[in-house]
């Protein structure tokens, strides 16, 4: 604890509130909004999905987003001294230790495949470039699945990530983020406006704006939103509550939560936007979306497949526009993996009081190392790494940092942490409900994610 409260003086902050919240929502903006939400969307009936999933993130995910958010700031520390920090029991210590580390192998794990496929990513970037100029050898290489190739954009988006995080928080994280994430923002603008310019892109926005409230009740569809909101936001990924860590004490935790909440959840809903119309305009180019039995096809590999076959039916102002949308993908990506690297940076950095630039390129070359492994063995661990990740490991540590937060934590101590820069929580409606809901609601919630995964 000596460490842990010695630290709270030398830790580094985030500058600025804008600063916070654009590195904190880049965080949980991803290839899970960008690539999974218009997926799962498509695959659900559009949007009744789009209204579950929106339901279902203010109820569920949003106040498990402040617990992980407060535990980072009250620890002001790494994941498991944070953990360690919030009950004095030696038992209680041990065990808050032992989950602070399954927290911390999840951001991890997921680093090892989604690294793969922002290498995907990249080369598909770079392909449409190499188009665009007449690289049509290159162009073709980059488009295809080969262990070269995709060893070359794993490694390349490595190197842009460890890059980006050993800057630290503010000449690193913050900078990019302030940077990334409003350019993000500009490209789904040019796209959306792009693609609502072209046939069958109408047909596709209401079949996501209008919803089909025969299908809201559908078990399938209820927990396809609610895991999508808890990949979405990295609930039990750890980058929230080591991005937490790092907020001061002045700000208003449960307003910056929900800050977070409203971008990951817009971008999401953007992506939906410029994806399902673009499904529909690539249909009506003869691309075929779906199987007569009315499921997705392809619907894993849809960004990779689908929108580039879509734009290139478009000549060339379609393949502009196809450098446009790898480029969104590329920066979603990044500002996901930096928070991911950072987790495990941020332990051995003050554990063992390493620099930064040594530390992030160690542990970025580790990870990267597995991910080569997986690389090379393909069709036998990719799949059973993703599924490990985000099946098991991400909701079991959400569940065990909202027990925590919940249960173990001591009640003044919680309070105390948020009523930091916000003195009225404890008599706002939100203060009174969020406790209990924490203690009950969210981890039932949770436990049945994990049971629907085992279905």
């Amino acid at each position: 604890m000596e460490d842990i409260v010695k630290n709270e003086s030398t830790r580094e902050t985030f500058g600025s509130r804008i600063g916070f919240i654009l590195s904190a929502a880049g965080a949980a903006v991803g290839l899970g909004n960008i690539w999974g939400f218009p997926t799962q969307a498509a695959s659900n009936g559009g949007g009744a999905f789009l209204l579950v999933y929106l339901v279902l993130i203010f109820v569920v995910a949003f106040p498990m987003l402040v617990v992980e958010m407060a535990i980072g700031r009250y620890g002001q520390a790494n994941p498991v001294d944070s953990m360690r920090s919030l009950n004095k029991n030696p038992i209680a210590q041990r065990i808050g230790a032992l989950v602070g580390w399954l927290g911390l192998s999840v951001p991890s794990v997921v680093l090892a495949f989604y690294s793969i496929v922002g290498g995907w990513i990249i080369c598909f970037l770079l392909a449409a470039i190499a188009g665009l100029v007449g690289l049509t050898d290159q162009a073709s290489w980059l488009k295809g699945f080969s262990i070269e190739r995709n060893l070359f954009g794993t490694l390349l988006f490595y190197v842009l990530t460890i890059l980006i995080v050993q800057g630290g928080v503010k000449r690193g994280i913050e900078k990019w983020s302030t940077r990334l994430m409003p350019a993000l923002f500009a490209l789904f603008i040019i796209l959306f406006i792009y693609i609502m310019m072209q046939q069958g892109a109408m047909e596709g926005l209401k079949h996501y704006l209008i919803p089909d409230f025969d299908k809201i009740w559908d078990r399938k569809l209820i927990l396809a939103a609610m895991g999508q909101g808890f990949f979405s936001l990295t609930i039990g990924g750890c980058s929230m509550l080591i991005y937490g860590s790092y907020l001061s004490k002045k700000e208003n935790l449960p307003k910056m939560a929900l800050s977070v909440t409203l971008i990951d959840t817009s971008v999401a809903f953007v992506a939906g936007l410029v994806v399902l119309p673009a499904m529909f305009v690539a249909m009506h180019n003869g691309v075929q979306i779906y199987a007569d039995d009315g499921s997705l096809l392809s619907s894993d590999t849809l960004v990779f497949t689908v929108l580039p076959l879509m734009f290139n039916s478009l000549g060339l102002l379609g393949q502009l526009f196809s450098v446009i949308f790898f480029l969104l993908l590329t920066i979603a990506a990044l500002t996901s993996s930096i928070s991911m690297l950072e987790c495990p940076v941020a332990l051995v950095s003050e554990r063992f009081n390493t620099k930064r630039t040594p530390t992030s390129w160690v542990l970025g070359i580790i990870i990267a190392l597995f991910s080569a492994v997986i690389v090379y063995h393909f069709g036998a661990m990719f799949g059973l790494v993703v599924t490990l990740a985000t099946q098991y490991l991400q909701p079991f540590a959400a569940l065990m940092f909202c027990l925590f937060g919940g249960w173990v934590w001591n009640r003044n101590a919680k309070f105390k942490e948020l009523e930091s820069g916000f003195a009225e929580f404890r008599n706002t409606r939100f203060g009174k409900i969020w406790p209990w809901y924490v203690r009950f609601v969210c981890p039932l919630t949770v436990i049945a994610i994990i049971w629907a995964s085992f279905d």
